[in-house]
């Protein structure tokens, strides 16, 4: 593996985007800096970067980033772009810290490590990222010279989840947690997406699988990656075709991957999963909260939203925000200067908005008692108005729900119920996957492009149903969760179900400069909301069962949210397909105990039809409270 792709790699996961600005000589100037091993109740140490400002004549808040991908990049006055270059130069005190079992800290490492409630507990041998935190908080208050008291705490993806993970029993001088495209429950963020497994992240488990041996700076599992990169192909849907059944990536890639064991001994949502939910976790939230998530994060959508919203229904006293924007996994912390993703172009410098006007505010307002104009309960970007709209509340209270169904001959309504007696019905076949973009790309650790991809590939296959409205008259704005209720039946008796809600633009809409001449935006199919669902968790994520052969079924699902405003002289579309590759693993469709472990005679095809009865509701908020309260009941009940 070259060092280029490695450096990629790397980059891409730590979710350190540097800004094209060099920090590097400002940070030298103006910070000192200081390596310490900061130690925990029960005795473990945890490797720290520690800035202080050189100017101290007022005393400074702290600045807290907990990581598990490397705090030694962070030493050598290395800090450009993250955090921004606002915060750096507003003089916080800025902490980079390796959690327990990375790199320089002591430690066994453990994926989304259980909560124990608690942190005041007097058992000193009962850890868990809150407790490492608040001990890490507790040490810096009192040992850092030139501190204000009071401590925030940020970070992107993995990061984010520990600045989530603060929040739980909150040492007091813990004022404000931002955590940004944080992992919230590994069942629906990341390796997973409602049950279904990720495949596109095959590679990322040699980052997250293989403990340590000693203290080091370096990073010890690129052997394992290079089991991948040694000689990448070209085309992912090819590889993963011919790899065959999962069993194969565990005999020839993964057979010595702690998380990859973790993961194929435990297919269902059971105790291993649900005590790494954090969910359930937050409650009486006493910091101040600023969630963050980019509309186009394939990796960590559920997470923020959830987050959010689950801080809302269990701490209505906390000050909590939302900010979701036009971006990728993280992509507000870098600015390119005109923010596109993939072939959309959203508009100039979103992300330097973001960090000056909302970012750097949030901060400065709870940690230096700036008197800044407090932020709206949701700063939220509208995907197809392409502008920001403020909120008092997410979802919002104000707008009338919609409703989609289903007709004959591929129409699409709007509010207005179809003929009931209605059937559409494919033939999904798992050994000619539906791709899940509409382009060729290499092995990838994360695919984040097809999330505002083109879908124009998509219907023109026999096995994606394909529903669209009439053209537009007036702009339509959806807001709010997507909750997709389909009744369904197969001839298999198993089977995953893929909803997509997509934006037809008009045939004479103009193409975008960046773009390369065969890129046609006339027409495009622009993926606007997707989500997977597999189906034998249809009355619970810890209850899988098999599917009856042609018996009509209930299926029901979230697809997230959205707030994208379909233009006048634009079509909405809904396409709904069984699989999806290899974003996802392929479901054999014939029930097994586990995919994990089937073979490749138990794929089979299978007839799958969609009854009138199905729809899709957005906005209404009643279908759709927080997981937390909900995990163990069925998703639809009848």
């Amino acid at each position: 593996m070259s060092k280029y792709l490695y450096a990629f790699i790397i980059v891409l996961f730590t979710s350190v985007f540097y800004a094209q600005e060099s920090g590097s000589q400002y940070i030298h100037q103006h910070y000192d800096l200081k390596e310490y091993r900061i130690p925990m109740r029960d005795g473990a140490e945890l490797f720290t970067v520690v800035y202080t400002p050189k100017d101290l004549s007022e005393k400074a808040p702290i600045l807290l980033n907990r990581t598990c991908y490397n705090a030694s990049k962070f030493t050598d006055y290395q800090v450009d772009g993250y955090p921004s270059k606002y915060l750096v130069k507003d003089g916080y005190i800025l902490v980079f810290q390796d959690v327990r079992g990375r790199y320089m800290s002591d430690g066994t490492f453990d994926n989304m490590r259980p909560i124990v409630p608690g942190n005041n507990r007097k058992n000193k041998n009962e850890i868990d990222e809150s407790s490492d935190t608040w001990d890490t908080i507790d040490w810096l208050i009192k040992n850092i010279k030139g501190n204000n008291g009071k401590v925030g705490i940020y970070g992107i993806s993995y990061p984010g989840h520990y600045a989530a993970a603060a929040l739980p029993d909150a040492h007091p001088a813990l004022k404000a947690s931002s955590p940004q495209a944080p992992i919230a429950d590994f069942f629906f963020d990341d390796f997973h997406h409602q049950g279904a497994f990720l495949q596109s992240y095959t590679a990322a488990y040699a980052v997250f699988g293989y403990q340590k041996d000693t203290l080091t700076r370096d990073s010890w599992y690129i052997d394992k990656i290079q089991r991948f990169y040694n000689n990448p192909p070209a085309d992912g849907y090819d590889f993963h075709l011919r790899m065959g059944p999962l069993k194969n990536i565990t005999e020839k890639y993964h057979y010595d991957n702690f998380f990859w064991k973790q993961v194929v001994d435990h297919p269902n949502y059971d105790g291993f999963w649900q005590k790494r939910n954090i969910l359930p976790h937050l409650k009486n939230v006493k910091p101040a909260v600023m969630t963050v998530g980019g509309w186009f994060d394939a990796e960590d959508l559920y997470g923020p939203l959830n987050i959010y919203k689950t801080i809302e229904a269990t701490s209505p006293k906390a000050k909590n925000t939302i900010v979701m924007g036009p971006w990728a996994h993280g992509g507000w912390a870098r600015e390119n200067g005109k923010t596109i993703h993939n072939h959309i172009y959203f508009g100039d410098s979103i992300s330097t908005f973001y960090q000056k006007e909302i970012e750097r505010k949030f901060f400065a307002h709870y940690l230096k008692d700036e008197e800044t104009d407090p932020l709206p309960e949701a700063y939220m970007y509208d995907t197809g108005s392409k502008k920001w709209e403020t909120f008092d509340a997410w979802p919002p209270k104000d707008l009338e729900p919609i409703t989609l169904y289903f007709g004959e001959n591929g129409k699409l309504s709007i509010n207005e119920p179809t003929d009931g007696d209605a059937s559409f019905e494919y033939t999904s076949d798992p050994n000619k996957p539906v791709p899940y973009t509409s382009q060729i790309e290499g092995l990838t650790f994360t695919p984040r492009r097809f999330m505002s991809d083109d879908q124009r590939q998509a219907s023109r296959r026999p096995d994606v149903l394909t529903f669209e409205s009439e053209i537009l008259s007036e702009d339509m704005q959806l807001a709010g969760e997507l909750f997709s209720k389909l009744k369904v039946s197969m001839t298999g008796t198993d089977a995953d179900f893929i909803v997509k809600l997509i934006d037809v633009y008009p045939n004479d809409h103009p193409n975008y400069e960046h773009n390369p001449e065969n890129i046609v935006m006339g027409g495009y199919q622009q993926l606007v909301r997707s989500e997977v669902f597999r189906g034998r968790f249809r009355n619970g994520f810890d209850k899988p069962e098999p599917f009856v052969p042609n018996q009509p079924t209930d299926v029901g699902f979230r697809l997230q949210d959205v707030l994208h405003t379909f233009k006048k002289g634009h079509r909405i579309m809904i396409q709904i397909h069984s699989t999806w590759f290899p974003y996802i693993d392929r479901n054999p469709q014939k029930y097994v105990d586990n995919i994990y472990k089937a073979d490749a005679s138990d794929f089979i095809k299978s007839t799958i039809k969609i009854y009138g009865t199905s729809k899709i509701e957005i906005g209404n908020t009643e279908c759709c409270q927080p997981p937390v309260v909900r995990l163990k009941e069925p998703i639809i009940k009848n």
